[in-house]
């Protein structure tokens, strides 16, 4: 037996959009330790562009953002219990998005927070009878969401709204099973999700130089803690948010990023090594996966 001990649990991953997603990695490290995983995707058409990515997988189109759909995918992931749930799934309109926080469109920030936060509700009630009564539910967060970063916009409000969604699930959960609730507070990742956030690439870079290894954070160490907060050997974590930032939060004013601001002597987007590293996939997402 594994340390994890998750051969033969049953895991539904929503939020796989190609193969750097956390979610895709997440649920990788969740098949190589032995466990079976239940896709769970946006559309049809992402379910297509996911066949070769996938094959051989379960997989189901929901959109979480309808209920109704939700409720459908309880269905028909059948009998047998879960032992698990990811939640890696963010949107945010950023087309309409001048930059500017208090300009932000109602129906924008609504459907941000529906979407992005609220899913997870819909979610936790429309499994919660599928459930093992140890099971872990994870989602996926951001390292802080006191940083107010003009272009990352209100998907930070949206995700402090997740933060506390997870503590208030965890207490009602309780009630009648031992079933957690954790989020993964990531930093920034090269994600193709991430390409939508303008300025992201420097931002990114900007991270780097900050983390106490001035290496940026990798995909698979955010996906390794949420497969450890999956397993059972977690079972004293519930309604928390554990950050997996290489140390960003504690270095904002290392000296050499003092010195470099003040001397003007930033690297640019075409001298870094790290230009052109997040891909581009669309604007409209900011989805951690």
């Amino acid at each position: 037996m594994s340390f994890l001990d998750l051969t033969g649990k049953r895991f539904l991953v929503f939020g796989v959009a190609n193969k750097r997603s956390v979610a895709y990695r997440i649920a990788h490290l969740l098949e190589e330790e032995g466990a079976t995983v239940i896709y769970s995707v946006r559309s049809q058409e992402r379910r297509e562009r996911l066949d070769r990515l996938l094959a051989g997988r379960e997989v189901h189109v929901c959109d979480v953002g309808d209920d109704d759909q939700i409720a459908e995918l309880a269905k028909a992931v059948g009998s047998g219990p879960i032992h698990g749930i990811v939640h890696s799934i963010a949107y945010a309109n950023y087309e309409s998005f001048s930059g500017t926080f208090h300009e932000v469109r109602r129906e924008d920030f609504l459907q941000c927070v529906s979407v992005s936060c609220f899913s997870l509700v819909s979610i936790a009630k429309a499994f919660s009878h599928l459930m093992h009564k140890r099971a872990s539910v994870v989602t996926i967060s951001i390292s802080t969401t006191r940083m107010a970063v003009e272009s990352y916009g209100y998907m930070a409000p949206a995700k402090a709204a997740l933060d506390s969604t997870t503590a208030f699930l965890a207490k009602s959960f309780s009630r009648f099973s031992e079933i957690r609730f954790n989020s993964v507070g990531a930093g920034l990742l090269k994600t193709s999700a991430s390409a939508g956030i303008p300025g992201y690439v420097d931002h990114y870079m900007y991270a780097e130089q900050v983390t106490l290894r001035k290496k940026g954070l990798a995909t698979d160490e955010v996906a390794a803690t949420a497969v450890f907060l999956l397993s059972e050997r977690s079972s004293g974590i519930n309604a928390q948010r554990i950050v997996v930032d290489a140390g960003m939060s504690t270095n904002y004013f290392d000296q050499d990023v003092v010195k470099h601001t003040l001397a003007g002597a930033w690297p640019t987007v075409e001298n870094s090594p790290t230009a052109g590293a997040s891909p581009t996939e669309g604007r409209s997402t900011t989805d951690p996966s």
